[in-house]
């Protein structure tokens, strides 16, 4: 199974390309929620967490994370949350590696999609997949698909001083898909993308730096 990375800032259209992509056939996988998985109740992943910012953060009864407290005591530092990404990232990595395995022994798709909502914190799971695929569009734009969906401005600009740039994103890329237009164009380039690869017969490449959405 030919396994990429899709990764893009927040408006830039990386869920439109993950359902373009599902929707032609492949799988999908989206990390935000594999994320989530790992700090499931009593896990190993849970039990580090409670042991570095505090067993309180702990349900005794259920097991369950307080995810918000957390992330107020693990965010209140730069140091913090460097830790909690130290201790969360190789169990993301594991449990990633599992779902990819579970999907290529299920032979129903020629390949699967990872949706990465920051593809710089995981660099080191690079080596799990064959591509990286990259989605951008202008600031601007960004922001006023943003402003549609009810986001405001303030808060748009908050998230995006979190996230890659658009320029780390092109550095990591093999393909960049460009989204400063419709729909309808999106598509093109994602089909462009899709027919070469299935001409190809999903063959896994042995290097990065394909370039051909460009």
């Amino acid at each position: 199974m030919y396994k990429v990375f899709l990764a893009g800032g927040i408006a830039s259209g990386k869920s439109t390309v993950a359902r373009i992509l599902e929707g032609l056939g492949a799988s999908r996988i989206d990390l935000d929620q594999v994320s989530r998985s790992v700090l499931s109740p009593r896990s190993d992943c849970s039990a580090a967490v409670a042991k570095a910012f505090g067993e309180d953060l702990v349900n005794p009864t259920t097991g369950e994370m307080n995810r918000a407290l957390l992330a107020k005591r693990a965010f209140a530092t730069p140091e913090g949350g460097a830790r909690l990404e130290a201790i969360e990232l190789p169990f993301i990595s594991e449990t990633l590696a599992h779902a990819l395995a579970k999907e290529e022994c299920s032979g129903a798709a020629p390949v699967c999609v990872v949706e990465v909502p920051l593809l710089d914190r995981v660099e080191a799971m690079l080596s799990q997949v064959d591509e990286v695929l990259c989605v951008v569009a202008p600031l601007d734009v960004r922001r006023v698909r943003a402003q549609g969906r009810g986001m405001d401005a303030a808060d748009f600009d908050r998230r995006v001083a979190l996230q890659p740039s658009d320029e780390y994103l092109r550095s990591h890329a093999d393909v960049v898909f460009e989204n400063a237009g419709d729909e309808k164009g999106l598509a093109a380039q994602v089909r462009a993308w899709w027919d070469l690869r299935e001409r190809e017969g999903w063959v896994r490449r042995a290097a990065r730096g394909c370039g051909v959405c460009r």
